[in-house]
């Protein structure tokens, strides 16, 4: 289906163009001044200058042209010289109703180009828990992966592990240290290694951090660290085979963590998956020209004629030929344009690495990584704050572990239900079912909390806020859905039903306002798609909320006698049931039967 704004469009530029002016003025927007109209055009104060005449001249003539089109039950010229206009209700009725026939797309019409779009998001490292610092990564991602897929687009999530360097090292000395008679540690030894992990998670959680802090104060200790580094890197046995251990033991932790927040990755790609790549690359960029020795380290110039500040040469090896980020990084674009050859890559990472992200793409580009054919996206994110506006942090001043802040928000939740359960008798719900609908709703107020601010502006975790039933947050949204289930459950527990029924004109400017809404949803999620922006979803389904309340707060939809006016209210219904569904699943979120 067209958008319903480039409908409108389509017919004021032919008004205007009938009426002797250029067509390049007729575009239609949302009014930005509802209480007095639903959509304007601002194209007769443009179009003065050209044709030196007065604006409200033109938009006279315009109007008066619009005036015969059914599409509008009001187009008006207001001085000096816009366009208000008004959508006559059953044109908007019809659209509304062509969207619920649209089953699943509701008018959103897939992409005429699909796209494979690579997203890297999440970022852990292996051996260490989540903390609140990877939460925005993943929640960002994730909802961007499912918009740009229900939009058409190829997504393929990798969640780029931290799997090399030091802090590999680190946990082998520790390990050695506590356990040196394990097989992994003899040289000697040529047999198959254990298929068992010597350690759990919980150990393998506490053995880094202490092994970290015994780098920093014991030097031979983090020489020998350093050694352990080198030798996995030069492809030790024993060292691999921990490796692989550390590895397994990670990723099926880190994979139970992401699916308490629905988030999940099709490539569960390391850091150490991008080494094989290296040489190569290294050996092309000097045979090219483009890498050399500046203090010992290999770089390349990526500084711009247009450049406002000073851009660092991108390093690509250390003097002592060891690797870094960077480097990890652009051999991680080799293999994904080698195996997936996608049309964009985009980086869900703290919007403070955006310098070092100028770096690597623009290196990437002048290298040849990757063609001028690819785009390669920086999408950062700001920080999530306490209440108090610094960083979040535990009581004590740690970084907070995901799964507290998690459990936290569920337990707010769970003591909001039961609460709920004593002040409403017909709220029959079990402990149960209570600990699951909380962590439904919990799950809501995180990421709508989250997604509802602009990626790259620094927010306010407040958990008294986010997990109110009231105003934007998630967990409003969930009770709309929840209301609205109820009542078509009531509906339907009569015996009645719907079929052959269509959305019919609206009997009220609630009713109205309510598909106005809901025929926006094709723009929004275009936009949504093209931009990056989970949080004009957000928006969107926040307007939908209150449109939806107001309607039923001013309407008798079980009490309506006519069958015909209230099997077009159910049909309604239905549809903004199922937009609102289908909108927090690309969020990332669901909604319970009952709240």
């Amino acid at each position: 289906m067209k958008k319903m704004i480039d409908l409108i469009t389509a017919e004021v530029t032919d008004a205007f163009t009938a009426c002797g002016y250029d067509s390049v003025y007729g575009r239609a927007t949302l009014s930005n001044r509802p209480d007095l109209c639903e959509f304007q055009c601002n194209g007769a104060m443009a179009a003065a200058k050209q044709y030196k005449k007065a604006p409200f001249l033109i938009a006279d003539e315009v109007a008066a042209k619009l005036a015969e089109n059914p599409m509008f039950s009001m187009a008006e010229s207001v001085k000096p010289g816009f366009l208000n206009l008004k959508i006559e209700e059953s044109f908007l009725a019809d659209y509304v109703a062509g969207m619920q026939e649209d089953d699943g797309r509701f008018g959103c019409e897939k992409t005429a180009h699909p796209k494979t779009i690579l997203i890297d998001y999440g970022g852990p490292n292996v051996a260490k828990p989540l903390h609140v610092g990877h939460l925005r990564s993943a929640i960002i991602g994730e909802s961007v992966k499912r918009i740009g897929r229900f939009a058409g687009h190829n997504m393929i999530g990798d969640v780029h592990l931290g799997d090399w360097g030091l802090q590999m090292g680190l946990i082998i000395t520790e390990l050695k240290t506590r356990r040196p008679g394990l097989v992994y540690f003899d040289e000697a030894y040529a047999g198959e290694y254990p298929e068992d992990a010597p350690f759990t998670i919980a150990e393998l959680e506490e053995i880094y951090p202490t092994a970290s802090k015994k780098s920093k104060e014991d030097e031979a200790y983090k020489e020998a660290a350093m050694q352990a580094t080198f030798e996995l890197q030069q492809g030790r046995r024993g060292y691999k085979a921990l490796l692989a251990h550390i590895l397994d033991v990670s990723v099926n932790d880190l994979k139970r963590n992401y699916e308490n927040l629905a988030v999940s990755f099709e490539l569960w790609k390391g850091e150490s998956d991008a080494q094989p790549y290296i040489p190569d690359m290294v050996q092309k960029m000097k045979e090219d020209g483009f890498a050399y020795l500046s203090d010992g380290a290999l770089v390349v110039d990526v500084k711009e004629d247009t450049d406002t500040k000073e851009i660092p040469p991108c390093m690509i090896l250390k003097s002592d030929g060891a690797s870094l980020y960077n480097t990890t990084d652009l051999a991680t674009i080799v293999w994904r344009m080698r195996d997936y050859h996608p049309d964009e890559i985009i980086y869900v990472v703290d919007k403070r690495q955006e310098l070092y992200f100028t770096q690597v793409f623009r290196c990437a580009r002048k290298t040849g990584l990757v063609g001028a054919d690819t785009r390669l996206t920086f999408l950062g994110f700001g920080t999530m704050n306490g209440r108090d506006g610094k960083p979040f942090k535990t009581r004590e001043g740690g970084v907070m572990r995901l799964e507290h802040l998690v459990d936290g928000i569920n337990e707010e939740m769970l003591k909001k239900i039961m609460e709920n359960r004593k002040t409403k008798e017909n709220l029959d719900i079990g402990e149960e079912e209570a600990g699951e609908t909380a962590r439904v709703i919990a799950l809501a107020a995180i990421k709508y909390g989250d997604l509802s601010n602009q990626a790259g502006k620094d927010y306010i975790f407040d958990i008294e806020r986010f997990t109110s039933f009231e105003g934007n947050t998630g967990p409003y949204i969930l009770y709309t859905i929840v209301r609205i289930k109820s009542i078509l459950g009531k509906y339907h527990g009569l015996g009645k039903d719907e079929n052959g029924a269509v959305i019919g004109a609206a009997h009220s400017k609630s009713e109205k306002d309510l598909m106005l809404v809901l025929s926006q949803f094709n723009a929004v999620m275009e936009t949504a798609c093209e931009e990056t922006a989970p949080h004009k979803v957000c928006a969107y389904i926040y307007d939908l909320s209150n449109a939806f309340n107001t309607f039923y707060h001013e309407t008798k939809i079980m009490s309506e006698e006519n069958e015909c006016v209230q099997k077009s209210y159910i049909r309604l219904l239905t549809l903004t049931r199922s937009v609102l569904e289908t909108c927090i699943d690309l969020l990332g979120f669901s909604a319970p039967e009952r709240m």
